[in-house]
């Protein structure tokens, strides 16, 4: 680093000279010429500086913090720098084109010029709309009838509102919004009461409609409701002509500014009376109607419009950046689906929000608007409106209600410039907690260096089945009826209109957060969506709304908790708790002595503990609210049906895993006090999968059936039968034990190995002597059974790579030269142990890695890339979607982990709509442990645009693995990988359809089977000689004697260890025929092996003797070659396959030339 040399002479005049280098126009130092004699002055005058000499001490010596500080800042700098450059490139992508600007011009020129020439009609009473011949009233006449009187006249004003005129409208869904002002001569003050100036509103609506219905300047013509609300219609134009579909025109009838006085709609008031809405004529007790503060703010809000444009106008004048701000502010709340619907926090309410913090003077008029866009997470993530509410009013008037009256009446507080309205007043608590919970993180990713903070926030979206770990939806919504009386909620049914979803929401969803207490982080639900219908159609019912969907982040602290403590018998909160969970709740007393009530539910495995909020929700829904468990429906652990290792125990292999563990960490504690061996171990590794929880079929203790099995009496082993069922897969848990170095280690590979081998001899018969564990030692491995399982050890000697690597050249050098068998071997003894170890941790943290990964290979396995991708690299990509989840949080349950996998592996697509991970110019950096830093994220990606050609297709880098990506050094290839993206991405649609989509089937296997009309050829096989076929995705349904049983026994015969006829076969076919063809296979039980030509094996060769394998020759124009010869290869692969192998299907005929 350069620093500013300063020294200071002492002369008459106490002066300080400093010297600086001399810089050219861009800030560098040139060098300067010393004019003549300037050495001679220099020598003589003691008063000039010197050059000073710095010694390699102070050279390479640690930056001070005043240096560390600036290059931090410098760092950040350009975090930041690059952040905003991306989002100004967004910013162009989502602005309106000047065609679509002039679009939308001409079209409301047109259609302000129909609207001023409607015709005047006949005065009728509200409740007659037989002068509505064409169109439909849009609005739910419930009661039936109401006083007053209605005719129909051209508007008094038309004017656009919302963002278009403000310069905030954004792509794709481009909203223009035209305010029309209905006539004072049509609607008058009192109408504001029981409904009058509502239903006078949804009449003048329709007789717009009717009147534009005929006209050839509307393409279509329908209408909807804003922000779901169905007191307040609206009428949604399109422009005639093809490609017009993306521009929107709506409808707002709304009165006059002189219609009447805010105050009027204070929300204590009360503006519908329930004599009327009941038919009942009964009078109230305390002599007053009580307050409808829900229905008083939607008429208000038809009254502000206007007037919330100049406001915001006048903001935006002030504030150059202020629409960019709002712009990228709509583009974070759409990709997170708060941006439509019944209490969105809509585009509106995101310039609010802007002005909110701009006249408060928190930000300033001058800040660019990626400062503003940041200010106004950081202000969302740190201010809860649920308890302090905001204003924007600055001098409000003596009637405008305080802060505390609409806290009284509403969840969410956010009150307009007028101070009467809360512009918040359809936001539940639930819904503002799920936007403070996403600026918290989008703040977290945009200061963290070490990732895309621009790509989690703003192009990735997050729908709910991806983004909460459990999703329930629910559906016969006229059940909620029924809740609003169970609740007793007459007073809000009332104020709402009688829309009883709305009503009922806030009440079901604070229940089911009592309820679900410390077991979530996050109770998100969907925000009804704006119902949309012809204009010629009645407005559809409350119940006839699609089904409401619920999504639950957890806390993996507290999920799998079985038990619900409440307070003490005596305690004044018993009979709270008590009234929540009604008979579930009982008297326990505890190992400590306390006498509690408690609620304890039914689990008894782990699958089952995560989904004891399911039993939670129903419970509670059906107590407090009537609503039967037949109305929801839980997809929480839908896909662990896939994963399910023993059907009557519906466990998904975590504790089937925890017996592995168990297992080796005993051996391996009797590995470390054997005695009498020639060298000490100095480590015991697991290298195997089921070791970290990650095996898709983990190991199960089990005892033989020595009936079903041939000896072998030299080693008191078991061999399978001839002409039997293939025996149960015993897999062997691979454990690398390495031996202390030692000067007696020679110095040859082959030595090495005897070596190791009699070591494996020796291994053996300790165990044998001390433990009484079976054992077959063989020269690369040790298999030892114990407690029902195989484990495979192999003594491992730390230099033997080294040695491996070691070759003389024939003038007697030694060279060092890498090659594939040092690779190998160093993979397997070094990387994959430290590996398992790493991911086990990872376990630790997590509860649910090891059923995501399982999920995750199940699905490589169906789909036949398990050869493309290996298991090591899978478990990568899993950890990665757990170490660097944005824009998400680490996943809790395996659903959505394995969602989040398929989406992992597409590329972006879209610029809005999706993204994901670009494997063609990024690095997957994993940073296990957290011990990359920036500098080293840095060098990484440096090196892989440096070497992106030489380098693997799918690249995944670790801190121990960062320039070569050895997991996928081999595999997959271009073709594979984008073989493997388009799958992905298919099944992923699939799976999310059937979870969103109450109508779809429900077969989420449906995404786990291959496509196989894409092959060549199908090798069928016998399912008996597959010794997996029972864990296969479609099983059979009696699957044939495998001679082994659950449960484990001391001692007893080595069973058959790691015999598998399939694997065998597919490695000799590919040795026998891998230049001509590739072969796909799902190791998990498939009973097919997928066969693909190369189509480079059918070009004719020259003829060569010695390269006759598979192929035949023809003659041409006296010129010899060979072609392969189809035939006789498919007759090959019954004849290799005989026994097991049913038929061989030939599907195309593409060697046909």
């Amino acid at each position: 680093m350069k620093r500013k040399v300063e020294e200071t002479t002492t002369d008459g005049d106490n002066e300080t000279e400093s010297i600086e280098p001399n810089l050219d126009e861009d800030g560098d130092e040139r060098p300067t010429k010393a004019p003549k004699g300037d050495s001679k002055r220099k020598a003589s005058n003691p008063d000039l500086v010197r050059p000073l000499k710095v010694s390699n001490k102070d050279l390479y010596k640690a930056p001070t913090p005043e240096e560390l500080n600036q290059l931090k800042e410098t760092e950040s700098l350009f975090h930041c720098s690059l952040l905003k450059m991306q989002m100004e490139e967004l910013l162009k992508e989502v602005a309106l084109s000047d065609n679509k600007k002039r679009l939308v011009d001409s079209f409301v020129l047109k259609i302000t010029e129909l609207l001023q020439s409607v015709p005047e009609s006949s005065v009728v009473e509200v409740s007659d709309t037989t002068w509505l011949s064409k169109v439909e009233v849009p609005f739910i006449l419930v009661p039936k009838s109401t006083k007053g009187k209605f005719h129909m006249e051209p508007p008094a004003s038309v004017a656009l509102i919302g963002s278009y005129p403000l310069g905030t409208c954004i792509k794709p869904r481009v909203a223009v919004d035209l305010m029309v002002t209905i006539p004072s001569s049509v609607i008058h003050p009192m109408d504001a009461i029981n409904q009058r100036y509502s239903r006078k509103r949804a009449l003048y609506l329709a007789g717009l409609a009717e009147h534009l219905l005929s006209s050839k300047e509307v393409g279509t013509l329908r209408y909807s409701c804003l922000h779901g609300n169905r007191l307040r219609p609206i009428l949604l134009l399109t422009p005639p002509g093809k490609n017009t579909s993306s521009l929107t025109l709506r409808i707002h009838a709304c009165p006059p500014s002189d219609f009447l006085k805010p105050s009027h709609l204070n929300p204590r008031k009360s503006k519908i009376q329930t004599e009327w809405y009941t038919g009942i004529d009964a009078p109230q007790p305390g002599g007053a109607d009580t307050p409808t503060p829900y229905y008083n703010s939607t008429v208000l809000g038809d009254h502000l419009p206007g007037a919330h444009l100049q406001f915001l106008s006048a903001v935006r004048d002030q504030c150059g950046a202020f629409k960019d701000a709002v712009a990228l502010l709509k583009v974070w709340l759409r990709q997170r689906e708060l941006d439509q619907g019944s209490g969105c926090f809509g585009g509106f309410l995101a310039s609010m929000l802007l002005a909110y913090l701009l006249t408060s003077h928190k930000v300033s008029n001058h800040m660019s608007a990626y400062q503003l866009f940041r200010n106004a997470l950081h202000f969302l993530a740190s201010t809860d409106l649920t308890e302090n509410g905001i204003t924007l009013a600055r001098n409000p008037d003596s009637k405008a209600p305080s802060l505390s009256d609409f806290h009284s009446a509403f969840q969410v507080v956010f009150v307009d410039p007028s101070g009467h309205l809360n512009l918040c007043a359809d936001m539940t608590t639930q819904t503002y907690k799920q936007i403070q919970h996403e600026a918290s993180l989008s703040v977290r990713f945009w200061d963290d260096p070490t990732m895309d903070g621009f790509q989690a926030m703003l192009m990735t979206p997050k729908p709910l089945v991806r983004t909460y770990d459990h999703v329930f939806q629910l559906s016969g919504l006229a059940k909620m009826q029924s809740a609003c009386k169970k609740l007793d909620l007459f007073s809000e049914l009332m104020d709402h209109s009688g829309n009883y979803v709305v009503t009922a929401l806030p009440l079901l969803l604070s229940l089911l957060q009592r309820g679900l207490g410390e077991r979530i982080h996050v109770l998100a639900h969907s925000l009804p969506s704006d119902p949309e219908w012809p204009v010629t159609s009645e407005p559809p019912k409350h119940k006839d709304q699609p089904p409401l969907s619920f999504g639950l982040l957890l806390n993996p602290d507290h999920l799998v908790s079985v038990l619900e403590k409440g307070p003490a018998a005596d305690s004044p909160k018993a009979a709270e708790f008590r009234q929540l969970w009604g008979d579930r709740s009982e008297l326990r007393r505890f190992q400590d002595g306390s006498i509690t009530e408690a609620v304890l539910w039914e689990a008894s495995t782990t699958c089952l503990k995560r989904l004891v909020p399911q039993q939670i929700i129903s419970h509670l829904l059906q107590l407090h609210a009537d609503i039967p468990p037949s109305c929801i429906r839980y997809v929480g652990g839908l896909l662990d049906d896939v994963i399910i290792v023993r059907k009557e125990s519906c466990g998904t292999g975590e504790e089937e895993s925890l017996k592995v563990v168990q297992s080796y960490d005993d051996l391996s504690r009797k590995l470390w006090q054997l005695e009498n061996l020639p060298l000490s171990i100095t480590s015991v590794q697991g290298a195997h999968p089921a070791l970290r929880y990650t095996q898709v079929i983990p190991p199960v203790p089990v005892k033989l059936d020595y009936k079903r099995f041939d000896r072998e009496k030299h080693i008191r082993a078991l061999l399978p039968q001839e002409g039997k069922p293939c025996p149960a897969y015993i897999t062997p848990i691979k454990v690398i034990c390495h031996m202390e170095g030692s000067g007696k280690w020679p110095h040859d590979r082959l030595a090495i190995r005897h070596i190791k081998a009699a070591f494996h001899i020796r291994l053996a018969e300790l165990l044998k002597n001390t433990h009484k564990y079976p054992c077959n030692p063989t020269p690369t491995h040790l298999d030892v059974w114990k407690d029902g399982l195989a484990f495979r050890i192999q003594v491992a000697y730390h230099r033997e790579p080294q040695v491996l690597r070691e070759v003389v050249s024939p003038d007697g050098m030694l060279l060092v030269r890498d090659n594939p068998e040092a690779q190998a071997l160093e993979l397997e003894t070094q990387h994959r142990p430290l590996l398992t170890s790493t991911l086990h941790g990872l376990q630790q943290q997590h509860p649910c890695f090891g059923a995501v990964c399982r999920l995750a290979k199940r699905w490589l396995g169906a789909q036949l890339f398990s050869a493309d991708v290996c298991e090591d690299a899978a478990d990568l990509l899993v950890a990665y979607l757990f170490l660097h989840p944005a824009p998400f949080t680490p996943p809790s349950s395996p659903q959505v982990g394995f969602l989040r996998f398929l989406h992992l592996l597409p590329p972006a697509t879209r610029v809005i709509a999706s993204s994901s991970f670009d494997w063609r110019n990024s690095p997957l950096v994993v940073n296990l442990n957290s011990q990359l830093t920036v500098a080293d994220y840095t060098e990484i990606k440096n090196a892989f645009v440096a070497s992106r050609e030489s380098l693997p297709t799918m690249f995944i880098g670790t801190p121990t693995d960062r320039k070569l990506s050895m997991w996928t050094a081999e595999a997959p290839s271009v073709q594979m990988l984008q073989r493997i993206i388009t799958v992905a991405a298919e099944s992923l649609h699939v799976l999310e359809a059937q979870l969103t989509d109450r109508t779809q089937t429900q077969d989420v296997r449906v995404a786990f089977r291959p496509p196989l009309d894409v092959y060549d050829v199908l090798i069928h096989l016998r399912p008996k000689q597959v010794p997996l076929v029972e864990s296969a995705v479609d099983p059979p349904k009696h699957p044939p004697p495998r001679g082994a049983h659950e449960g484990a026994v001391a001692g007893g015969v080595l069973p058959v260890v790691d015999f598998n006829p399939v694997s065998l076969y597919l490695t000799e076919l590919r040795e026998a025929f891998g230049d001509v063809a590739l072969f796909f296979y799902d190791p998990y039980g498939g009973t097919v092996i997928a066969v693909l030509w190369k189509p480079k094996a059918f070009t004719p060769h020259p003829f060569k003797t010695g390269m006759m394998g598979a192929r035949c020759v023809e003659v041409s124009e006296d010129k010899a070659s060979t072609v392969p010869n189809v035939e006789a290869i498919l007759h090959d692969f019954s004849v290799l396959g005989e026994g097991l192998v049913h038929k061989v299907v030939p599907r195309t005929e593409k060697w046909v030339v």
